[in-house]
């Protein structure tokens, strides 16, 4: 039956759905007149009020906008592409391809809008193969040659780390628009290629906020901090206005760093341009702060935040902890579950260490219990390292080997320090010679636990151990990682490395060591006489 034959839904009901901001409950009433009228099989009316239903913020908005669509005997392609489009932005990327399915089963053709809505579901998935099957669709209905179908592609075969494809259908594409490059671009950044991410991203003919963003979070994510940052002021030098993206992404950079003035410069940037204090940028801005040691300013963030989510929580959580306020993290936890707010993984990782430091044992088993029996969360590697961290440091030791030995996974290097460190802190040997041999066992005898052996020996006093652990160490060539500080002048952020001379300034960093260390002893040995001269040799020995 032809669309001419049917009942013509009036221009007045027609208006109605054109105006913004319509209820559920008005698209409800609206769809039951079109009902008693016998004009909701007019097709442009029916795929109206479904991308109405579809689009919607309100719950359940899609499955009134499914319920409609499959009492339709007469479809158009715009409705089937509407319900695909639907599913993918909220994140159902396999209703996506089950309509898809049906569509082809109702014998109707797709477009090229059809497959880019499906290829974005592929995207969400990370379905490689589902990805071929409909690029030989594409092919079959001659749609390739289409730019954003294109891209489409690109971008999967980008974010699957195909990089000869996705450069494959770079090269055959005749549109190149700033997507095209920047999917590309991205593609090669998330797998390490940077040079030759760079070396497009400085051939693009155009670019944009946009581009700019993904260079910047692009080299964040790969834990190229300091080029990120780079980027981030290239990007304002070249005349851009910075977006949500490339801020996130510098103040990501700037948490890892500890460049606390950088952070408070784009913090002043967003209260300059009244950018919105939304989830993401909240969390990242809590997170600078408390990596950056301010963890007033952290809490300070997080109470102007007008929407948490379990990240923001779980980010200030983690700070507080960090910071030795454990007390005020297993609040802040509390009070995250009275506003309905459900943890995650890592919010209880956050808790349980904060239990550990606190030694609020009943409260940690609490806590650890409610994962499975409240929130149906399995605990996993990281959740029993907590645990037998909790009871290590509080003197439980035979209950933390137990949870070892017990627990269903297989232990990591993390648990079984865990408790090799509690066996030094409480003088357990015969026990943490065991676990230094299971770590062992399992080649995950690093440098830090040699050390861990040797200082336990040391507190026993067994000296001849400690000697034998030490030879052990230098035969195998086994050496702890050293530690690195770092310090934030003038808006750079300087790395110092133990054992490192490479410094330009080394000279005059010795010299101003020097200084402080001899007015430092003449301060408190002024009445010992007997005390040796200090060297500038030996202040660095």
């Amino acid at each position: 039956m032809s669309a001419s034959k049917y009942l013509k839904a009036s221009k007045k009901t027609i208006s109605l759905l054109d105006q913004k901001g319509l209820t559920i409950s008005q698209l409800k009433q609206i769809q039951s007149h079109l009902t008693v009228t016998a004009t909701l099989k007019d097709p442009y009316a029916a795929a109206k009020i479904i991308s109405l239903y579809a689009h919607s913020n309100a719950k359940n908005s899609l499955f009134y906008a499914e319920r409609l669509f499959i009492c339709l005997q007469n479809k158009s392609t715009f409705m089937w592409n509407t319900m695909m489009q639907a599913s993918v932005e909220k994140n159902q990327p396999i209703t996506a391809f089950s309509l898809y399915k049906h569509m082809l089963e109702s014998n109707y053709l797709p477009n090229n809008f059809t497959f880019s809505f499906v290829i974005r579901a592929c995207i969400d998935v990370f379905d490689l193969q589902m990805g071929l099957c409909f690029h030989g669709q594409i092919v079959k209905f001659g749609w390739e040659s289409y730019d954003f179908v294109q891209n489409g592609l690109i971008h999967l075969y980008a974010n699957c780390g195909f990089m000869d494809l996705a450069r494959k259908m770079f090269d055959i594409s005749t549109k190149r628009d700033v997507f095209t490059w920047t999917c590309l671009f991205s593609g090669y950044l998330k797998f390490g290629q940077v040079l030759i991410a760079r070396e497009l991203f400085d051939r693009m003919p155009e670019k944009n906020t946009v581009s700019w963003g993904a260079m910047i979070a692009g080299h964040v994510q790969i834990g190229l901090f300091k080029e990120a940052l780079e980027f981030f002021y290239d990007m304002q030098v070249s005349g851009f206005r910075l977006n949500h993206a490339s801020i996130v992404g510098a103040l990501t950079a700037c948490a890892f760093l500890g460049a606390l003035d950088q952070g408070r410069w784009i913090h002043a940037y967003v209260k300059r341009h009244r950018i919105a204090l939304d989830r993401m940028l909240g969390t990242a801005l809590i997170d600078m702060y408390a990596k950056c040691g301010c963890i007033e300013m952290a809490c300070s963030v997080f109470d102007e935040m007008d929407d948490r989510d379990v990240y923001a929580f779980t980010c200030l959580i983690s700070g507080l902890a960090n910071h030795d306020k454990s007390e005020a993290a297993i609040d802040l936890f509390d009070r995250m579950q009275d506003e309905g707010v459900v943890p995650n993984e890592v919010t209880f990782v956050c808790v349980l260490n904060a239990c550990s430091r606190m030694g609020m044992v009943a409260e940690g088993l609490r806590i650890f219990e409610s994962m499975s029996n409240r929130y149906v969360i399995d605990p996993q590697i990281q959740h029993y390292s907590c645990l037998v961290d909790l009871l290590g440091r509080a003197g439980r030791i035979e209950e933390a080997k137990k949870v070892v030995r017990e627990m269903p996974l297989q232990p990591d290097s993390y648990t079984l320090g865990a408790l090799l460190d509690a066996c030094r802190v409480h003088g357990n040997v015969q026990l943490g010679e065991e676990m230094a041999d299971s770590l062992a066992q399992r080649c995950l005898d690093h440098g830090g636990v040699h050390v861990l052996l040797s200082n336990m020996y040391a507190s026993a006093d067994k000296w001849e151990d400690v000697s034998k652990t030490r030879k052990k160490m230098e035969d195998k060539n086994i050496r702890k990682l050293p530690g690195c500080s770092s310090v934030e002048v003038n808006g750079t952020v300087c790395e110092f490395v133990t054992g490192d001379r490479s410094y330009a300034l080394e000279e005059d960093i010795k010299f101003l060591l020097f200084g402080i260390d001899k007015n430092l002893k003449s301060l408190s040995l002024d009445d010992d006489d007997d005390q040796d001269s200090v060297t500038m040799e030996q202040v660095f020995s």
